[in-house]
């Protein structure tokens, strides 16, 4: 009888570690998916700023002379996602024909957002990302 009770015994608290085992990856991927919407928004955010501001597209990009538009989001990542600074800091690279006075028929631009962070408690090289890349149609 004392037998069966700390068998019962070892089953129950195998179930109860499975549980809480189940419970952290639960609030790991709960904590992962909050990030991801996040740079999900903020990604279609800045998308959605150059398609109002397409006369200035060529200043969002990160090669471009500092932009207050670009700016404002950039430290908007900063503030919202974890360890987006550095070598994660979020990227906007800006692809046009030709960033000079527009010509009559305006060229389209392709941009690629990266947005990149760093779940607390990971390891540098586990770096999470979010990529949009979208097509914006003449500029102006």
């Amino acid at each position: 009888m004392l037998l069966e009770v700390l068998i019962g015994i070892l089953i129950f608290s195998i179930g109860i570690l499975a549980m809480l085992g189940m419970q952290t990856i639960g609030m790991r991927n709960t904590v992962e998916a909050k990030y991801r919407a996040e740079a999900s928004y903020l990604a279609s955010q800045i998308v959605g700023t150059m398609w109002v501001d397409r006369t200035n597209i060529c200043s969002y990009d990160d090669g471009a002379a500092p932009y207050a538009k670009r700016t404002a989001w950039v430290n908007q990542v900063q503030a919202a996602l974890p360890q987006a600074s550095g070598a994660n800091a979020p990227s906007i690279v800006v692809v046009v024909d030709n960033c000079a006075p527009p010509p009559p028929q305006e060229p389209s631009a392709t941009v690629t957002v990266t947005v990149r962070w760093l779940r607390p408690g990971e390891a540098a090289a586990d770096f999470s990302r979010h990529i949009v890349i979208a097509r914006i149609n003449g500029r102006g």
